[in-house]
């Protein structure tokens, strides 16, 4: 009489080992880790001071106020300070109208929020300034026309923004959900945001689709931890847990978490 054993193979029961789906889990873990290894020893190695003691001057990517007297608006997005630097970038927008004297700066922190402050801020720092050592990138440049009409818009929709006395690192509302939100809102700032400007695809009030930032496209998000953005600026872009893995085919650009856009171009 067979076994039981002998039984379970005639009917071809299958053997389960569990190899293929440790071996698949281990490969997901590398990509999804390998990145950010890379880009967290990248800021140790670095060894910046304390926030307190890096420097937050100017760096002369804002045009003089004397000398060019249109209208300007920009938006930048520099590393954060510490541990979070190996993952993200800060974003703010700066602006100022035609014959103004000054630029206002608008960004989202952290700090006093706990103590009943509004997140969003205004001229803490200079308007190109480095933020905690770290130099800034340029996102967007308009100037003249285009940017005297955004103006309005985006002093209407930092007024609207729905999250002003909330901040969470992660997932969002952050400072890249507030200039997710204005690019959205404002058509003439549709700009490709870094894949390290970790909570720019959180969408407000429960949101699940919108317009990609850039605004070439479509996007979905499940409160800015799970994702898809297919876009022709953006390529296209999964969001897991906060992280941005993408293609970008017109700019020749792979994106990843941590390090952010690898490309020709």
């Amino acid at each position: 009489m067979p076994t039981a054993a002998g039984r379970g193979k005639a009917r071809g029961w299958p053997s389960v080992s569990g190899r293929p789906s440790i071996h698949a889990a281990a490969l997901i873990a590398l990509v999804l880790l390998a990145p950010i290894l890379w880009s967290a020893g990248v800021v140790l190695a670095q060894g910046r001071p304390h926030w307190s003691q890096s420097r937050w001057d100017a760096t002369g990517l804002a045009p003089d106020p004397a000398s060019h007297p249109d209208a300007v608006v920009q938006i930048y997005a520099a590393r954060t300070w510490g541990w979070k630097g190996a993952l993200a970038v800060h974003s703010w927008i700066a602006f100022k109208p035609a014959g103004a004297a000054g630029y206002a700066r608008y960004e989202v922190v952290a700090w006093g929020v706990w103590r009943g402050g509004s997140a969003v801020r205004r001229d803490m720092r200079p308007v190109d300034g480095r933020w905690a050592g770290n130099e800034p990138e340029l996102l967007l440049d308009l100037r003249g026309p285009v940017a005297a009409a955004a103006i309005p818009k985006i002093e209407a929709a930092i007024a609207a923004y729905p999250h002003p006395a909330s901040y969470l690192t992660w997932p969002g509302p952050n400072s890249n959900s507030f200039v997710g939100y204005l690019v959205r809102s404002v058509p003439e700032l549709r700009v490709e945001l870094p894949p390290t400007a970790i909570g720019k695809d959180f969408l407000p009030g429960g949101q699940i689709a919108a317009l990609a930032p850039s605004g070439t496209g479509i996007q979905l998000s499940l409160a800015g931890l799970l994702g898809l953005i297919v876009a022709r600026d953006e390529g296209l872009e999964v969001n897991l847990l906060g992280l941005v893995f993408g293609v970008d085919p017109l700019d020749l650009a792979v994106k990843l978490p941590g390090i952010g856009r690898i490309g020709v171009r």
